[in-house]
């Protein structure tokens, strides 16, 4: 029997919606699946990391620069330095890669400056078991085994992002023995939180400097200003002026 042209019509009309239901649905599910992935992944690189715990290392330090817990230099030093970083911080990653070095080799090294690094865990907000605050416990029980330069170096060298697990309990420890810390003192210490003090008094002082991001960096009292502008970070250039200028020409 020939079908009319309005059945036709009509059939056609009922297929056309059933491949734009079907379509539909492929979209929606593809959408879900995409989603579902990209909250998996860092997950799933995480879990792989902390399965192999294979680790940046860092570049050594100047080998005659003294060190003593936080601190680098002569104690007598004309010029102090003071800076306040959050480990997890881009900005300070760019500051300890870039910048810092040449400060201490220019400055540090010389006996022209004391450095002082001051914990403002400013990311992790007012969770205290943030990553933030987990790095800065873990780097505090290495500096008690007179290694905090060589820990501060090694999470700023294994920096995955900002809240995306860069210093999970396993990752810190596994710098911790890649350092060959004693482990059983530096578990002790980090389960312990030993030197939660230490953070909340640098917090304390930072927030009374007026802070609000990370790195800031004072010179002798003064906070250092970028010549690019306030929003950025005080390139080696500005100051080695601002040093220099409190040197005068020592």
């Amino acid at each position: 029997m020939t079908k009319s042209k309005r059945q036709i019509e009509r059939e056609k009309r009922r297929r056309e919606r059933i491949r734009n239901q079907i379509l539909v649905i492929l979209l929606v599910a593809g959408g879900a699946l995409l989603i579902a992935f990209a909250l998996i992944l860092p997950t799933l690189k995480l879990t792989q990391g902390d399965a192999t715990m294979s680790l940046a290392t860092a570049a050594p330090r100047p080998a005659d620069v003294q060190m003593d817990g936080r601190t680098m230099g002569d104690p007598n030093a004309p010029v102090k330095i003071d800076v306040w970083e959050d480990f997890q911080c881009s900005g300070c990653l760019y500051y300890s890669l870039n910048i810092e070095p040449g400060l201490i080799e220019k400055y540090v090294a010389t006996g022209k400056v004391f450095y002082t690094y001051h914990f403002y865990p400013i990311i992790d907000g007012s969770n205290s078991s943030g990553e933030s605050h987990q790095a800065a416990n873990a780097a505090l029980c290495a500096m008690e085994q007179g290694r905090f330069w060589d820990y501060h170096d090694l999470l700023f060298a294994n920096w995955l992002g900002e809240n995306v697990g860069s210093y999970t309990d396993a990752r810190l420890l596994a710098m911790a023995e890649s350092l060959g810390l004693n482990m059983d003192d530096f578990k002790s210490c980090f389960k312990a939180n030993r030197y939660a003090s230490i953070v909340e008094e640098d917090v304390a002082a930072g927030t009374e400097l007026s802070i609000h991001a990370t790195p800031s960096i004072f010179v002798n009292g003064q906070q250092a200003q970028s010549s690019a502008g306030p929003q950025y970070i005080p390139s080696l250039q500005d100051l080695s002026n601002l040093i220099d200028s409190l040197l005068g020409g020592q």
